[in-house]
Order: structure tokens, then sequence, then C-alpha cells
């Protein structure tokens, strides 16, 4: 089974995305994983990518492609894949049918979780994390013993700068603007599965287990 998962920030789609690994034995693309492993490896296209970081730009959506068509063709992905964070635009959706056709694979569900933004700003603007050992909480959902202590070393806990309501907002933002004609795209061809990201974490699984039909 080929998937593309996509997701707001916050939605909870890092976790289900795990349980989906685990569930169907087929590997989670992220393309920022991609990047990081090409770039350590020093591949010509992760060469390519470090020169574009380097300089604060963006990394050429051709040399992402050219990674995702190197993974899709690796051992683990016979019996399927789950792309995470490409495509994000519909130049990289029209990149992805290329790579998709030359290597005899298809998209069979474009995943979707659906979460409110009220929720998830409620979610991200919540984050703690500890400036000793890194460990994170959440004010409503994973609590210290004692406020604004960490539970593992006692280090302080603070909100990261990127975790206020302006930039959430910012992201948010960029995330709808993106994702709609994605999914506008993907809805021509029915692949589209929305799936309602609010809930326990098992009953979101559940939800999407009955859209993939696994």
């Amino acid at each position: 089974m080929n998937l593309i998962f996509v997701g707001p920030p916050g939605a909870g789609k890092g976790t289900q995305a795990k349980k989906l690994v685990a569930k169907l034995s087929i590997p989670q693309i992220s393309t920022g994983d991609l990047l990081r492993a090409a770039v350590k490896k020093e591949t010509a296209l992760g060469l390519e990518a470090k020169q574009s970081m380097e300089a604060g730009k963006l990394v050429p959506d051709e040399v992402v492609a050219g990674m995702i068509a190197e993974r899709i063709k690796e051992d683990d992905c016979t019996t399927g894949f789950i792309l995470d964070g490409f495509p994000r635009t519909l130049p990289q959706a029209d990149m992805l049918q290329g790579i998709l056709k030359e290597a005899d694979k298809a998209i069979d569900h474009v995943l979707v979780l659906q979460v409110p933004d009220s929720e998830l700003m409620g979610r991200l603007t919540g984050r703690r994390v500890c400036r000793a050992c890194g460990s994170e909480y959440h004010v409503m959902f994973k609590k210290t013993a004692k406020e604004g202590i960490c539970d593992a070393c006692g280090g302080e806990l603070y909100q990261r700068a990127d975790d206020n309501e302006a930039t959430i907002s910012n992201r948010l933002e960029v995330y709808h603007g993106q994702t709609k004609p994605l999914l506008d795209y993907y809805g021509k061809f029915e692949l589209v599965r929305a799936v309602d990201g609010t809930g326990g974490f098992d009953e979101i699984f559940g939800r999407i287990e009955q859209a993939l039909g696994v």
C-alpha cells in the first residue's frame, strides 16, 4: 500500500504514522530524514541540498524529488511506503506522478488528519521543553509533578520561540494554503481519505484503519 500522509502541525501525524508503519510493515519516508541522511552521506543530491541549506535557501524541488525517486526503489518499499512531507505543493505532486510512473507504482490513498485550528493552537502552545535534558512536556496532556520543573532531571522548562500563537497561526495558514490545492488535485482521482484527528490516539488510529480498510 502506497500512502501520502497529510496533516497540520500538531495533529499527531508522527505518532499515527509510527502505528501505521508497525501495522503495515512498510517504511515512513520523511523528506526531512532523507535530506539529513543524504547530507551526512555526502551523496551527489546531499551535497546539492547542503549547498542550498548553507546559503539559507529552500532545497530545490528537483533535489527532494530525486531523493524520493531513489528511496522508493529500495527493497523495503516493495510492498509499499508512507510519504511524509512530500508532496507539499502542486508542482511537487506533478513531479511525484512522474516518479511513480517511472517506478511502475501508484498512490493508493492520500490520508488527511483533520483537527480544528483552535485545538491545534492549544496543543502547540502548551508544549514545554527542559533546558537541561530536552525532555518534552505539555501543560494539558503531559504535566510535570512540579510546575515548570522537569521530572527527569529537575531542569527548568521553557516554551520554544516557535511555539507562540503568532508563529503557529502563520504555520497553519501556510499549511491550509498549500494543502487545499493538493486535496483538490488528488480528489479528482478519488484518493483522499479524511480522518477526524480529535480524541485518543487509539481512537484516531481506529478511524485510520477503517478509512484505509486495513
